[in-house]
């Protein structure tokens, strides 16, 4: 009886899975049906861009969009102040700063198909809040660059994309704008022809609440450094601000924790040791002092 009991569980979970899956298809169409997709560019032409003219970048994905929309995510509320500064940066229009928007408004076959289920019923929810803030015929770049490893099906092109992005920062003096535990690039080697690097650590959670003391500690920076970002969607606003006042400010979160799955050929989102991965709790986040360099690096901490 057990038995029985069981597969009719399974096959009424199944039911009810491809039910929900055909059910937001059907509005994402409705709503892809009625209006045109932006025009975004390709994760090598906004890489190569990024590096031919040293523009600014500002990042817009699912949390940055559901913040828009005035809705918390994990790890930031949608405060005044985070709504205001992400709907003011998502219908920016200012040279020398390129909009990137998750590469998910046409065809989403590269995905894996957790991931394009997952866009599917994103956008069915959010792509009216998406359209409200685009400006019509803009170009926007890809935000996809920086996760260019765990949610793909093919991972041939992956590790020929990270060693494109090393090519932003070489020989550059850079400077994280990073979570207190987010620890880029320590243990592995994206960033080791870099000039310089130096860090302002933020807080891990409800890092808005900090904005203006991050972009006044950024602001006593020379500006010919290299700001990389990686500080949530506070780094999205950021960006654009740094941009404003004379930098160039590269919103670039995921791309160390997308390029340590790659380099240990993960099949699955991950905890990794002793940094703060939101999307693969499991380990331990211990302090950095064994790391003498690490230390050395940080010039102001403000959490």
């Amino acid at each position: 009886m057990k038995k029985i009991l069981l597969i009719l569980w399974n096959f009424l979970y199944d039911l009810r899975k491809r039910l929900a899956d055909a059910w937001w298809r059907f509005f994402d169409f409705f709503y892809r049906s009625l209006t045109k997709p932006p025009k975004v560019a390709g994760v090598e032409e906004t890489i190569q861009t990024i590096i031919d003219t040293r523009c600014s970048i500002a990042r817009f994905g699912d949390g940055e969009i559901k913040l828009v929309a005035g809705k918390d995510i994990s790890f930031q509320k949608a405060t005044p102040l985070a709504v205001r500064k992400l709907r003011q940066t998502l219908s920016s229009d200012e040279e020398g700063l390129l909009i990137c928007l998750a590469d998910i408004f046409g065809d989403r076959s590269r995905y894996t198909e957790n991931d394009s289920r997952y866009w599917t019923k994103h956008l069915a929810r959010f792509r009216r809040i998406w359209y409200k803030y685009l400006r019509k015929g803009k170009q926007y770049y890809n935000a996809s660059i920086t996760r260019q490893y765990i949610a793909l099906k093919d991972h041939a092109q992956s590790a020929a994309v990270f060693e494109m992005f090393k090519r932003i920062w070489d020989g550059r003096d850079i400077v994280f704008i990073e979570g207190e535990k987010s620890r880029m690039g320590v243990g592995n080697d994206l960033f080791a022809n870099a000039k310089s690097v130096r860090r302002i650590l933020g807080p891990a959670r409800e890092a808005f609440s900090r904005y203006d003391d991050l972009l006044q500690t950024a602001c006593t920076m020379d500006k010919d450094v290299l700001f990389l970002l990686a500080l949530g969607p506070c780094a999205t606003a950021l960006a654009r601000d740094l941009h404003q006042k004379g930098y160039q400010a590269l919103d670039i979160g995921h791309i160390d924790v997308e390029y340590e799955w790659q380099k240990m050929g993960a099949q699955r989102k991950m905890p990794i040791k002793n940094k703060m991965v939101f999307e693969a709790c499991g380990l331990p986040v211990e302090d950095a002092q064994a790391d003498p360099q690490y230390l050395s690096q940080i010039i102001a901490e403000i959490t």
